[in-house]
């Protein structure tokens, strides 16, 4: 587990913290970023006990750093813990679920974890009801029985936006653990724990890392006896990082407060240009005045994030011809990295049947906004009636 080396005060601004976080020790001639630790093995006599490396299975010192840096600014009072992916991540927070337990999701999820849980509830694991996780009463009506909440908002791909505060305050009255996906928002954008939530799940992959070359997950919370099960799963399970992409991810985090700014100050502007085009028939975007999700976003909020969902006119079709015609964009999956991409989100297979068959998603990188936008003008033009 990580050992937190932090010296620097607790009273710094997270767009400072993502900087200062998870340095080495100020001893003279140190460096100034934590080395990679290649290897599989550590030195030691006598018997193994908690906290000690032994196997890099269990620990490695790569993983110090990045761990404290995510524990501190998701406001966590223990370091988070990095796991091989982001569904690795979910999986761990899933097993926390009793055998045969009662999951509460929304039908818009992050379409990896809905199908994690259905294949669990296919085995008998777990039993899952699905609810519109921004209609709050409707949450509320689910939870009898229940013994885990699953929040994400904003939600992916649909962008609803959750009331995090209450439903973590309904689910614990209820009995339930409350786990929350921040990916979308990153710790910058909200803080679930600080609202009540017991864990927060994050897909390194994305935002935190944020050049689309590692694929990484961690999971955040204050709770020790969480994180011992959260541990215990990631080490029998296998799950881990390695070294060099962990360390991969600390490098990204440097840089997320510019990267955050830049990316959703350039998708406000973009969400309001959509809005106007006459080949979009809807824009999903909570930093929309009109959009449903707004003043909820605005209340709970620091920033309305960077990713855009659309719907166009003339179906998939007319979908798919949009991507193609782009030359900027790029279509692929993933999000969160310094590059714009789409997708079609209905492609997979796997993604919920709700979810319109003519949605884009938009993950808006950190490219001049002039040109992101003429190239998403002259795709839509293009566009046959």
């Amino acid at each position: 587990m990580s050992q937190s080396a932090s010296q620097h005060p607790d009273h710094l601004a997270p767009d400072t913290v993502v900087v200062s976080a998870g340095r080495p020790e100020r001893t003279h001639d140190s460096p100034v970023n934590p080395p990679v630790v290649l290897s599989s093995t550590f030195f030691g006599l006598g018997e193994v006990v908690q906290g000690d490396r032994a196997y890099g299975r269990y620990s490695n010192p790569t993983w110090d750093p990045f761990e404290e840096t995510l524990g501190e600014l998701e406001g966590a009072e223990l370091p988070a813990l990095v796991f091989a992916s982001g569904l690795a991540a979910v999986a761990a927070a899933l097993s926390l679920v009793p055998a045969g337990g009662v999951v509460v999701m929304p039908q818009h999820s992050y379409q990896g974890s809905l199908a994690l849980a259905e294949d669990l509830a296919g085995r008998g694991a777990v039993k899952i009801r699905t609810v519109d996780i921004a209609d709050t009463e409707a949450v509320k009506a689910q939870l009898e029985g229940a013994d885990m909440v699953w929040l994400e908002s904003p939600t992916n791909p649909m962008l609803e936006i959750a009331e995090l505060g209450v439903l973590a305050q309904a689910a614990h009255d209820a009995g339930a653990l409350v786990v929350a996906d921040n990916t979308f928002s990153t710790p910058l954008g909200q803080r679930p724990l600080e609202v009540g939530v017991d864990v927060v799940v994050h897909s390194v992959t994305k935002y935190l890392a944020g050049h689309s070359d590692v694929v990484l997950g961690a999971v955040v919370t204050s709770n020790p006896d969480l994180q011992a099960k959260l541990l215990t799963h990631r080490s029998l399970h296998g799950a881990i990082a390695g070294p060099f992409a962990t360390w991969l991810a600390l490098r990204g985090v440097r840089t997320l407060a510019l990267r955050v700014d830049r990316s959703q100050a350039t998708a406000a502007e973009l969400a309001a240009k959509l809005q106007q085009h006459p080949r979009v028939e809807a824009v999903r975007y909570p930093g929309l005045p009109g959009d449903p999700g707004h003043e909820r976003a605005k209340a709970q909020m620091n920033g309305f994030g960077s990713i855009i969902a659309i719907q166009i006119r003339g179906g998939s079709a007319a979908a798919e011809a949009v991507t193609e015609a782009l030359q900027l964009w790029l279509p692929a999956t993933s999000l969160g990295g310094v590059e714009s991409l789409i997708e079609r989100r209905r492609r997979h297979v796997n993604e919920p049947k709700s979810v319109p068959e003519n949605l884009l998603r938009l993950s808006v990188g950190i490219e001049n906004a002039a040109d992101l936008w003429a190239d998403l003008e002259q795709a839509l033009e293009k566009v046959q009636d």
